[in-house]
């Protein structure tokens, strides 16, 4: 059973992937940004999402940890697309800041279910 903060990401990554959607479309709509970078952000983006749902049903703690951990690494490469698209000026500064600050959420909850397993498990 997921606990409280493990609720709040599984919604989080959610609402995340389809914020990452939104953004592709828009900004495919409008031509802007460099397709690779867009089809980088969106796998990593949604990816995000998708491992939380996974870990949903991982057969073992150690499973679990597993999902959790793919998808810390595909939160943080999903910052670093932002980064970039911010940084060539695809997206305006309130773009940047409402977005990077829903990535960086799901980044510091994940830091912490996957470092309080990882203590768990070494007792």
């Amino acid at each position: 059973m997921l606990n409280r903060r493990e609720n709040v990401i599984v919604e989080k990554s959610e609402r995340f992937a389809d914020r990452i959607v939104k953004m592709y479309k828009y900004l495919a709509q409008k031509r802007e940004g460099n397709s690779d970078i867009l089809k980088q952000i969106i796998r990593s983006g949604t990816s995000v999402g998708a491992n939380v749902s996974e870990s949903k049903f991982a057969q073992s703690t150690a499973d679990f940890l597993t999902k959790l951990t793919i998808a810390l690494k595909e939160a943080n490469e999903t910052k670093f697309w932002i980064d970039r698209l911010f940084a060539g000026g695809y997206l305006s500064d309130v773009e940047y800041d409402s977005i990077i600050k829903d990535n960086e959420e799901i980044i510091s909850i994940l830091v912490k279910i996957t470092g309080t397993l990882k203590q768990r498990m070494q007792k």
